[in-house]
C-alpha cells in the first residue's frame, strides 16, 4: 500500500534539537529508502517539513517504520499518514457511452 506521510513539528522544538539528530536522521532515512519503505522523500517548498511516499502493508507498518527515525524517537516530529489508492477515473475513458 502506498501512503503519504506529512511531517508535523512538535511544539517547542529548537533548531539545535534538530541539528543534534540530523546526521542520524539522514542515515536512517537512507536505510528505509534502501529497504523500499521510503519510495520518495521531499521537503515542502513553503516550510521546512518533510513529505514522504511510503510503501508498506498498511498504516500500522508505516507508523512503525517512521517510529525508527531519530527525530520521531526524540519527540521532535510526528507524521500524519494518508493511505492512497489508485485513481479509478481513467476507466470512464473506456466506458461504453452508447449503453
Amino acid at each position: 500500500m502506498k501512503l503519504l506521510a506529512l511531517e508535523r513539528e512538535r511544539p517547542g522544538a529548537t533548531a539545535e534539537d534538530f541539528q543534534r539528530h540530523a546526521r542520524a536522521e539522514a542515515a536512517r532515512a537512507w536505510e528505509l529508502h534502501q529497504a523500499g519503505v521510503i519510495r520518495e522523500l521531499y521537503f515542502r517548498a513553503d516550510r521546512p517539513e518533510a513529505v514522504l511516499v511510503l510503501e508498506c502493508a498498511g498504516p500500522d507498518e508505516a507508523r512503525a517504520a517512521l517510529g525508527t527515525l531519530p527525530l520521531v524517537q526524540a519527540g521532535l516530529i510526528d507524521f500524519e499518514l494518508i493511505p492512497l489508492t489508485a485513481y479509478p477515473g481513467f476507466a470512464r475513458l473506456f466506458a461504453d457511452v452508447t449503453a
